[in-house]
């Protein structure tokens, strides 16, 4: 995570000038210049009707992972929690004749952390973010002005999961590997799913497998979303993109641009991100399709949320 931290720094200006060159072509936004929710605008009644009709036996999917002090995650991002017994001079002693006693919890976590979305206000395009939104006139200390994460209205809808380990015949798909039209169309073909407008689209690889046995390597690189790929299922009107990794995208990347999926898919798109997706049940069933439910914290003007979406079949 290190490596791709220092690329980071390095690659800033590079980001800055990409966006001089493509900021005339993707905003305003085809939802209206004041939209705020992007992609989420595919999710209407009918798409929730219609991933309600995939439920056939009922199975219920975590697809969420326990999170932790000690999980890994996109440097410098950590996670610490307190268990407190506020107005308490002791467990033994409680509160009233009753001796009442509790515990309440504080947490001091980047909300990157664990499986997550990532909204639109998270990445830009140099200043510019969803909708031509400028960083300096939204972006605040105390929250953001606009594109915060509680605008997110609840997703219900069909759930598509493409199987990239299988179709690479692997356990864990090798680190760098770009997922574009090809092996989408591929891998859905072969399972016998259509991706359509309103979907979400998740991808398994088996990376999320490394998160406790190899930490290293699983935060130093990953396989992922290519930029076609990217451009190929925003086209298609996806509502988020997820995959059992850290960052969704081929990382080392395809080319010298920096998280240029993200960006294809956040501020041009307006396409959420769902990282660290918990799959493998998911996959070892084979259910490649299904009613996707989930809804997210709603603070206001936050980035990001730690999420865990269910799916059920």
């Amino acid at each position: 995570m290190k490596l791709i931290q220092r690329s980071l720094l390095g690659a800033a200006a590079l980001c800055l000038s990409m966006g001089a060159a493509a900021q005339a072509n993707w905003y305003p936004s085809k939802f209206g210049p004041n939209d705020e929710i992007g992609a989420a605008n595919y999710l209407t009644p009918a798409v929730a009707l219609n991933a309600a009709k995939l439920v056939k036996t009922g199975k219920v999917y975590s697809l969420g992972i326990t999170v932790s002090t000690t999980t890994p995650a996109f440097p410098p991002r950590t996670c610490s929690l307190y268990i407190v017994q506020p107005g308490q001079t002791g467990s033994a002693d409680g509160l009233g004749p009753t001796h009442t006693t509790y515990n309440d919890d504080i947490l001091n976590c980047w909300t990157g952390i664990g499986t997550q979305i990532d909204g639109l206000g998270h990445i830009g395009v140099g200043n510019l973010y969803y909708n031509g939104n400028k960083w300096g006139e939204f972006a605040t200390m105390g929250g953001l002005k606009k594109l915060g994460i509680e605008k997110i209205p609840p997703m219900v809808a069909r759930g598509v999961l493409l199987d990239m380990a299988a179709h690479f015949g692997t356990d864990v798909v090798k680190e760098g590997t770009a997922f574009n039209q090809a092996e989408i169309d591929a891998v859905a073909k072969k399972q016998g799913v259509e991706i359509r407008q309103g979907d979400v689209v998740i991808f398994h690889t088996g990376w999320l497998s490394l998160i406790d046995k190899d930490p290293k390597r699983f935060g130093a690189g990953e396989p992922g979303l290519g930029v076609e790929g990217a451009k190929y299922l925003t086209g298609k009107g996806v509502v988020a993109v997820g995959a059992d990794t850290w960052g969704d995208e081929a990382v080392p990347f395809e080319t010298k641009n920096i998280f240029e999926v993200h960006q294809i898919l956040l501020p041009m798109n307006g396409t959420y991100i769902l990282e660290n997706m918990n799959t493998a049940d998911l996959a070892r069933d084979k259910a490649y399709e299904f009613m996707f439910v989930l809804g997210q914290p709603r603070f206001k003007g936050g980035v990001q949320s730690m999420i865990n979406p269910v799916a059920i079949r």
